[in-house]
């Protein structure tokens, strides 16, 4: 986030036409800090701001823009000066961008692209969003493994300007098939006359081109990965995904389960930047669900309201007890689908967790059932802390099963598991806690006359 003192500077010096200022303030910032700079300008703004950068510094604060300004500021630019922006940026950025312009546009912002880059980008552009090849760059360094330690190094110094990452090299044959990786370091430091398929290794950890980006960053994240190469049926090296792009995707993906946990549907860009009716939509239905599944906890309550007439104090006590239900159930939802997201848990481990809840639950209903009844005593004498006290232990275990069970059964349809959300859970919770105080306390009371 940039001060407005600076965003007041840059603006006047623009409009001063003094332009040398511009150059030498702007090169002070960082990639990242330029693109937080001109989100919070006009786009006319922020349109000037870029052309006093050099191509390449150009290209890398563009990647870093959010993909609504990408394509905002693209639609206003001539094809001379988007294929300008994709002759400089990184392939997969570049493919992202490509994918974002109207498809009218492509010829004519790729036409004066080099036949090889054009190609590239058109492949990586072809790739189904959500899937690693969508996240992928065909910037890498490769050598082949019949070669000798010092042609390799000389291999890798061409090749290197145009890669995005080398500390990680692949060995691949000639019909492009991955045959092992070798570091960097492992080359410097090996005998110049050695041979790459003597020093390279073959144990290599790959992903497909078609797998779910999330199971990319996933293994990178497992396995401590520099870069993940990505092969097509045949084996063959068709790109790579960085230890940074697999970060955007983990922070995407979290993003998107928070949204699911609190019931709103996948919202693309950013909230700041969302439009209100886009807001609206997002949340509406759910909160509509949401809402008629609380008129069974009002069907409940309408069902016992002779009890409630005659033991007005039951009342008092609601509030807490179903909130105590739901609140249990959005903690035990919480740590399951966490753990469904990290691959800590499995369906296979449903019976054992389920034996677990329940003792964990039975002692937390069992403390706050004891807190709760002295309070019923209080209020109501020994009968309505009896059965303050039993319905608190039988709706916490009820609740919390419910938050443990339902992401597993969601997960087993097929579905996300992070839709077993805290309002979801705490709504059947409600429903539930209801019934089981009421029945409890009729038990217990008696049926009024």
């Amino acid at each position: 986030m940039t001060h407005p003192i600076i965003e007041s500077f840059l603006r006047h010096s623009i409009e001063r036409k003094d332009y040398q200022v511009v150059r030498q303030f702007l090169e002070e910032f960082q990639p990242a800090d330029l693109c937080d700079l001109i989100q919070q300008e006009s786009l006319p703004t922020a349109l000037d701001i870029l052309k006093f950068l050099s191509y390449e510094r150009r290209a890398r604060v563009f990647g870093y823009l959010p993909n609504t300004l990408q394509e905002q500021l693209a639609a206003e630019m001539s094809d001379d000066d988007v294929s300008l922006l994709l002759k400089h940026m990184d392939a997969d950025e570049g493919a992202d961008l490509l994918n974002l312009l109207p498809e009218e546009r492509h010829d004519g912002v790729l036409r004066s692209i080099a036949r090889k880059e054009r190609e590239d980008l058109r492949r990586l552009a072809s790739h189904s969003e959500g899937t690693a090849g969508a996240i992928m760059t065909s910037d890498y360094a490769a050598i082949p493994a019949h070669v000798k330690v010092s042609e390799a190094l000389n291999i890798v110094r061409t090749t290197a300007p145009g890669a995005e990452t080398i500390y990680q090299i692949f060995v691949t044959d000639g019909q492009h098939q991955l045959l092992g990786t070798v570091s960097l370091r492992e080359l410097i430091l090996a005998p110049q006359t050695a041979k790459i398929q003597d020093i390279m290794m073959t144990d290599i950890v790959t992903v497909s081109v078609d797998a779910a980006q999330e199971d990319a960053a996933k293994i990178i994240s497992r396995y401590d990965l520099l870069a993940l190469p990505v092969i097509d049926s045949e084996s063959r090296l068709v790109g790579i995904i960085t230890y940074d792009d697999a970060m955007d995707v983990a922070e995407a993906e979290a993003t998107e389960d928070m949204h699911k946990s609190a019931t709103i549907g996948n919202l693309e860009g950013n909230f700041r930047d969302a439009r209100l009716l886009t807001l609206y939509r997002k949340r509406i239905v759910w909160l509509i669900l949401l809402v008629f599944g609380n008129l069974f906890s009002g069907a409940g309550i309408a069902f016992f309201e002779d009890m409630i007439a005659a033991y007005v104090v039951l009342v008092f006590f609601l509030p807490v007890l179903v909130g105590s239900g739901g609140n249990a159930g959005s903690q035990a939802a919480t740590l399951v689908i966490r753990g469904l997201a990290t691959g800590d848990v499995d369906l296979k481990d449903w019976g054992r967790l389920l034996g677990r809840e329940l003792v964990i639950a039975s002692g937390l209903g069992l403390t706050m059932a004891m807190a709760i009844s002295m309070v019923g005593h209080f209020r109501g004498g020994d009968e309505i802390a009896l059965v303050v006290g039993l319905s608190m232990v039988s709706i916490v275990i009820v609740g919390s099963l419910v938050g443990m069970c339902l992401p597993f059964i969601l997960n087993r349809l097929g579905w996300d598991p992070a839709t077993a959300s805290a309002p979801l859970v705490t709504t059947i919770a409600d429903s539930a806690g209801v019934l089981i105080y009421f029945s409890i306390a009729t038990a217990i009371l008696g049926m009024p006359v």
